[in-house]
């Protein structure tokens, strides 16, 4: 009768554990991207403030796929107060849209509700000054609801669907969970959480570190 190596069978149950606990945790890791205050602009608007049929110039990519910072900013102008540079992301959408933090909106005299991406009924608005001319937002002014990007195989593969609220925890020496972060799913998307600079702060939280995705 051959003899059964326990020693061996030992380390391979624990090296198949192992690799599987690493699985799972790599499958909630999500690279981090912090939002600055931004905007993006409706194609007239955008022509209003650059002059008519005026196309925005890259300055570089972003984490999603087809998505810019352009080199062109405008002056946002509020009832208290206003910032003059303020990077317009590409490309043009339907609605003219501007993102801040809570912290931005005290300096503009807003006060923006949190809301996701494009549910801009009942928002305050601003003044928009571009080299061309400036456009009255009578709405379009929000601070970004925390959201997670994912590919369509990525949450297949993970479980995960659009529109499910997920908690998110950081590490390190200001460790912090997240409640309520909106999953979006898409076959356009990669993976990544958007945080805006408020959270990313007080987090201790840069672009490209890692949070880990925990289900409600």
């Amino acid at each position: 009768m051959a003899q059964v190596d326990v020693e061996k069978i030992i380390k391979d149950v624990v090296t198949q554990v192992i690799d599987q606990l690493n699985i799972s945790t790599e499958s909630n890791l999500i690279p981090i991207g912090v939002s600055n205050k931004h905007i993006h602009l409706s194609q007239k608007d955008l022509d209003i403030l650059f002059g008519k049929g005026y196309e925005l110039t890259k300055l570089k990519d972003l984490g999603q796929p087809g998505q810019f910072a352009a080199n062109e900013t405008v002056e946002v102008i509020g009832p208290k107060g206003s910032f003059k540079k303020v990077r317009i992301l590409g490309p043009v959408r339907k609605s003219t849209q501007l993102e801040i933090s809570s912290g931005d909106g005290f300096v503009l005299g807003v006060k923006a509700p949190i809301r996701e991406s494009g549910k801009l009924e009942g928002t305050p608005g601003v003044v928009l000054k571009g080299p061309k001319g400036s456009v009255e937002l009578k709405e379009g002014v929000i601070v970004a609801l925390r959201h997670i990007h994912l590919s369509t195989e990525y949450a297949q593969k993970y479980g995960y669907k659009d529109c499910e609220m997920v908690s998110a925890m950081s590490d390190g020496i200001r460790k912090t969970t997240f409640h309520n972060v909106l999953l979006r799913v898409s076959d356009e998307y990669e993976l990544e959480m958007h945080i805006d600079m408020d959270e990313a702060n007080a987090s201790g939280l840069k672009n490209g570190d890692k949070i880990e995705i925990i289900k409600e």
